[in-house]
């Protein structure tokens, strides 16, 4: 029984070296493939990252001479049976020879247009060669950094096979879904993305059964992409971004793929040991340092009787993390030394692994309070960064950045930290896939031009952030709510106060579902959306939403919190306005607002205090 496989691009292959499986019994399986070893991710925790094509230039220049689909369309050619499979074999000739891209988009082009029509001709059911010449040409557009045009190609693709006609159909649909899934990620489009594998994972689970070694990669593949997302947001307000990701399902195919790999693989294989990192990631997001701790101990050992001394490196750079975020801070500088011997040893002073080490060691020399030695750490860094060695990915770069960043904020450098941030945002930018993390970096620097006072320039950059944002599928997600809080923020600085309305009401409906009525960033956004209300005459929806909130602290907060003596006084100040005493047995609002919401600072403005 033939394995189904995925129409992936090797990270480290040359752009045009695009690889589709032939839709046949001998087929070649994942399960037959060189296991892929995990590399190291940026911080919160390093773990096995998903391997994604790497296009040959940026999407936004297309080439000029790219064949004109409507105009071969209209070839009576078209219409011989025998062209549509030699156009087929020409351009998997092509690019296997390297002649160039667009001379092999032509031949699919006109591949897939000759099996349509021939199809179409004959009065049949349009035939699996049909499905690999899309493939063909959705992975060449892939190739050429061209996302947009990929994924109409396969979502044809993935119509034509029926899973019910045997194993080449099944073969054809999960190849398909998985192609999708890939080219989805690369625009950004998580959630697609997601929903495209799992259907994948689904056909394969039925072909082949649910505990074949096969099925356990796809899990990865799916769980992968998970932690992936969980990344994106990484260095910025984690706990709203851990709200946002569905960990749970992310751990149970966690497990589910361990389980097969223990039924199916050695002890201590390089498999397992790159699905107990994962696990690692997911428990370290969850708040379970002590089992992440284990998980990553046990990958370790098993990278060790594997000889994998550079991913044992990266591993020890996770157990660091970990042990800084217990404060075993001791514990986590020896984990952090070790990995820098390592990388220092077999790649050179001037990694960018280096450069990673020397950042994670400079952000717990800053939680020690030793500012010399963190600033000393960070300017190693920079070093390496200023002259990345041949190889570096922009993406490298630009995540160490962010991270210095980070510790250039909390010292109170917010300029400097601004400055890092455009850097890094630069280097992304014509990087495809890159809209969320670049939306990411936008929300930090609108947050800390806000504390500098320049609210316009920091409006403008969380509405830039909430635009890619929404484009990428993140409009439900808690981070997405918390970006239109501060953007309201700032428009409340420049007197622009029905548009803060709008966008603390969107944020309230957001962060009610996400994060729940009694968490801090939904209060947060209850504050500022009845400061709001008062500022626009609405006292009766002010008065309802504060005694809302007070009687959420005193029922399931508790009165101890600072701001609900603050909140109270306000209330009252409201009440008296309106000539009444506060209805103790306030009426629900389940049908007016949502709850969920955080706070770090405060703002005042006239009589209210906006919260951030």
């Amino acid at each position: 029984m033939p394995g189904l496989v995925s129409v992936k691009t090797p990270p480290d292959a040359p752009p045009l070296s695009i690889s589709v499986p032939e839709i046949r019994p001998e087929s070649s399986t994942r399960s037959e493939q060189q296991p892929r070893t995990p590399t190291p991710r940026k911080p919160p925790s390093p773990s096995p990252s998903r391997s994604k094509p790497s296009p040959a230039r940026s999407a936004k220049k297309p080439p000029p001479d790219s064949p004109n689909p409507n105009t071969l369309l209209s070839d009576p050619s078209l219409d011989n049976p025998d062209l549509g499979p030699f156009l087929l074999k020409l351009a998997r000739d092509t690019i296997a020879s390297g002649e160039g891209p667009i001379k092999a988009l032509d031949y699919a082009i006109r591949a897939s247009n000759s099996f349509e029509r021939v199809a179409i001709e004959k009065n049949e059911e349009p035939s699996l060669d049909l499905v690999m010449s899309l493939h063909v040409l959705g992975a060449i557009y892939c190739s050429l950094g061209r996302f947009e045009e990929a994924v109409p190609v396969l979502e044809r693709a993935i119509n034509v096979p029926d899973v019910s006609k045997g194993m080449d159909h099944a073969l054809a649909g999960f190849s398909g879904h998985m192609q999708l899934g890939d080219t989805y990620s690369m625009l950004g489009q998580v959630d697609k993305s997601i929903e495209c594998y799992e259907k994948g994972l689904q056909i394969q689970i039925e072909s082949l059964g649910e505990i074949d070694p096969r099925v356990g990669e796809t899990c990865r593949e799916i769980d992968d992409l998970f932690g992936d997302s969980c990344f994106v947001f990484g260095w910025y307000l984690a706990e709203a971004h851990v709200q946002a990701m569905n960990f749970g399902k992310a751990e149970e195919l966690c497990k589910k793929t361990l389980e097969i790999h223990r039924a199916h693989s050695e002890p201590a294989s390089i498999e397992e040991a790159a699905d107990r990192r994962l696990m690692a990631l997911i428990c370290e997001a969850k708040g379970e340092y002590e089992s992440a701790l284990e998980h990553l101990v046990l990958a370790s050992m098993a990278m060790i009787a594997n000889g994998q001394d550079n991913e044992v490196a990266a591993i020890d750079v996770s157990i660091g993390n970990i042990y800084m975020s217990l404060c075993r801070f001791d514990e986590a500088v020896f984990s952090y030394q070790k990995a820098l011997t390592v990388f220092k040893s077999s790649k050179g002073d001037h990694h960018p692994s280096v450069a990673s080490v020397f950042v994670r060691l400079a952000d717990l020399y800053h939680r020690t309070g030793k500012l010399r030695e963190s600033k000393s750490y960070c300017e190693n860094a920079l070093r390496i960064y200023a002259k990345p060695v041949p190889g570096t990915t922009a993406e490298e770069i630009a995540g160490g950045l962010t991270e210095i960043s980070a510790i250039f904020e909390s010292v109170d450098e917010p300029e400097e930290a601004l400055k890092l941030l455009q850097k890094a945002m630069k280097l992304l930018e014509d990087k495809p896939g890159q809209q969320s993390t670049i939306a990411g970096i936008e929300a930090r620097m609108g947050v800390m031009l806000y504390i500098v006072g320049r609210y316009e320039e920091a409006r403008n950059s969380f509405e830039s952030a909430v635009t890619k944002l929404r484009s990428s599928g993140e409009r439900k997600s808690a981070f997405f709510g918390v970006v239109l809080n501060q953007m309201g923020l700032a428009c409340v600085q420049l007197f622009k106060i029905d548009e803060a309305c709008e966008l603390f009401e969107e944020a309230r409906r957001i962060l009610e579902k996400e994060c729940g009525p009694c968490h801090q960033d939904t209060i947060g956004v209850y504050s500022n959306l009845a400061a709001t209300y008062d500022a626009m005459g609405r006292v009766e929806d002010a008065i309802e939403i504060l005694e809302h909130v007070l009687k959420l602290r005193e029922e399931k907060l508790g009165i101890a919190n600072p701001d609900f003596e603050d909140e109270k006084s306000r209330l009252a100040e409201l009440l008296k306005e309106a000539g009444r005493a506060r209805n103790k047995k306030a009426k629900s609002l389940e049908n007016l607002i949502d709850p969920n919401s955080r706070r770090t600072k405060k703002e005042s403005t006239k009589k209210w205090g906006f919260r951030v």
